[in-house]
This record gives structure tokens, C-alpha cells and sequence, in this order.
């Protein structure tokens, strides 16, 4: 049985759907030998899909805005990493690509500033939007664009600047292009040929960031004003749209107790294990004894073995 853990960092990427934090648990596996390891020998062991339709179930443990615990059945732990490392790198996400920046007089660098910015999650289902190429033009479909402007007035104490303070542009890019004909029509960065909130998608939807994330901290007289673009992308291509920021997978403990443990050894039993592994059931006449009441806490630490 294989126990996984996915902790997503990159916002509301769910299994299938979206989601800030993922975290997953897959047990019960049914081999430790990876489908067609025998094959030299003669043995068939490869994995068939009629047969992995009647086994493979999913368990919701918990879920919630910031993680999700599932207990995948039917499978090995081979088959188990394959679906996180899809989930790290090829499950799109959106993310701040490009930045804008009108203006930067706090202590931190544009580039720095640029590279927080893109690690910023964005609470929007990435279905919603296409990729952008490096032949296509920024509009509606495939581009998000936030705004911010912050300001640190001098005889105040220094603030911070957050990541809710970074504002949706419904209608795109309001940052005018610097134009080589002086008297061309001024163009932004964007052409959108409708405003985003007027789609049924977002309506009474907005788009928005994952709030108390500290981008920068002004002091008094300076200030920030950029524009940030978001375009759908891949965490195999970079990291900042990977869905999660750490994964891990371990064998699902199964502990049993070998032997009835009672008296005074029960305290010192549940003394010795940090997880809470174990209880005490009452058995009447005021004896005592050792229960496994969670397996699933089990860290394997050894603890519960070990002498002294």
C-alpha cells in the first residue's frame, strides 16, 4: 500500500479541476513489481485495462481550499509517481508571464519583483483560456491582465504590499505602446475585442490572486505601478505554473499488534509513539489494554519498538 502526498503551491489546479493546495494519498497497491518486469522470463504481468477498470478505485479522505486527501486503490507505486509527476508538470495552470513596470522606487529589484510576481497563484480554471504563442496576439482567450499600484506616502510608517492588491483588468492592457509615429493612434499591449466580465464565464466570477502573499515592502515616497500579464502554460516549461510546490509518496502503514500489551506497558505504549498511533480499551475490572486506533498516522519512526 502506498500512502502520497501532493501539497499544491500554484492555486486551484485540483485533480481535474482547480484547487490551491492538492494533497493526495494512494494505497492498497497490489505489487511492489512494475507491470512487465517478468517478461524476459517468460511471465505475463503487464497491466490490462479491463482489469485496471475493475480494480482502480479513488477515496476522498478530506479536501478543502488548500488540500486534498485521497486514497487511490488497484495500483502500484509505479503507476502512483506516474500520476504525480503529470499532476507537477502537465497540468496547465495560468501564471504571470510578462510585467510591465511604470514605475519601481522601493528596494526591490524589477527582476526580483518580476519573478515573485510569476509565483503568485491565480484563482481561475486555466480550461477557460487558451495557450499563447509566440505568433498570437495577446486578447480575451488567452491572456489575463492585473494591475498595481502601490504607494508608500511620505510621514507614514512603512507598509507592506500584498498580493490582493494585485487588481483584474477586464478589458486588458491600459499601458500605452510606445509608438515610433508620433501622431499613429496610441495602442496597448493587449487587444481585447471585449471586456472579460461581459463573458458568462465570469459573471459575478472575477478573477483575483491568492490573498496575505507579501510581494514587497515600501518605504515612505516610494511607490510601485506595473502591469502584469497571465498567460496558460505547463509546469514542464517552467515552474510557476506547476499546480503544486512539493509531492511525496510513502507505503501505507498496516500495524498490528502481535501480542495483547497491557498493564502498565499500554501507557508507556502510547508514551512512546509521537502520532497517536495507538489507545486504551477498557476491558473492565479496571484492566487496560493497547489498540491500534489510527494505522494511518503511523510515521514509521520506530519509536514503539525501541527499548528503554
Amino acid at each position: 500500500m502506498v500512502k502520497f502526498i501532493l501539497i499544491e503551491f500554484f492555486g486551484f489546479i485540483c485533480l481535474f479541476k482547480c484547487l490551491y493546495f492538492l494533497g493526495f494519498w494512494f494505497l492498497q497497491t497490489e505489487t511492489l513489481q512494475y507491470s512487465g518486469s517478468y517478461a524476459s522470463m517468460g511471465v505475463d504481468n503487464s497491466l490490462r485495462l479491463d482489469s485496471f477498470r475493475e480494480n482502480f478505485r479513488i477515496k476522498v479522505i478530506a479536501l478543502d481550499k488548500d488540500k486534498m486527501e485521497f486514497d487511490m486503490i488497484g495500483i502500484d507505486a509505479a503507476v502512483a509517481n506516474a500520476f504525480r509527476r503529470i499532476l507537477i508538470s502537465e497540468v496547465p495552470t495560468m501564471a504571470i508571464e510578462k510585467v510591465f513596470i511604470a514605475n519601481n522606487t522601493s528596494v526591490i529589484q524589477d527582476e526580483v519583483l518580476a519573478h515573485r510576481l510569476g509565483l503568485i497563484p491565480i484563482k481561475v480554471d486555466p480550461r477557460l483560456f487558451e495557450y499563447l504563442s509566440a505568433n498570437d496576439t495577446p486578447n480575451e482567450k488567452n491572456t489575463i491582465v492585473l494591475k498595481l499600484h502601490a504607494r508608500c506616502n511620505r510621514g507614514q510608517p512603512r507598509c507592506s504590499v500584498y498580493s490582493q492588491e494585485l487588481k483584474w483588468l477586464p478589458n486588458g492592457s491600459e499601458f500605452a505602446k510606445e509608438s515610433e509615429k508620433p501622431d499613429s493612434k496610441p495602442s496597448t499591449y493587449t487587444s481585447f475585442s471585449c471586456g472579460q466580465d461581459s463573458l458568462p464565464e465570469f459573471a459575478g466570477n472575477p478573477i483575483s490572486t491568492v490573498e496575505d502573499i507579501i510581494l514587497a515592502k515600501l518605504g515612505p515616497g516610494q511607490e510601485i505601478e506595473l502591469e502584469a500579464h497571465a498567460v496558460k502554460g505547463m509546469g514542464k516549461t517552467h515552474a510557476k505554473w506547476s499546480p503544486v510546490g512539493t509531492a511525496w509518496y510513502r507505503m501505507f502503514p498496516e500495524v498490528v499488534l502481535l501480542e495483547n500489551i497491557k498493564g502498565e506497558d499500554v501507557e508507556e505504549l502510547i508514551r512512546k509513539c509521537p502520532s497517536g498511533v495507538f489507545d486504551i480499551e477498557d476491558t473492565g475490572n479496571a484492566k487496560k489494554k493497547a489498540i491500534v486506533a489510527d494505522s494511518r498516522a503511523c510515521t514509521l519512526c520506530r519509536e514503539c519498538i525501541r527499548g528503554g
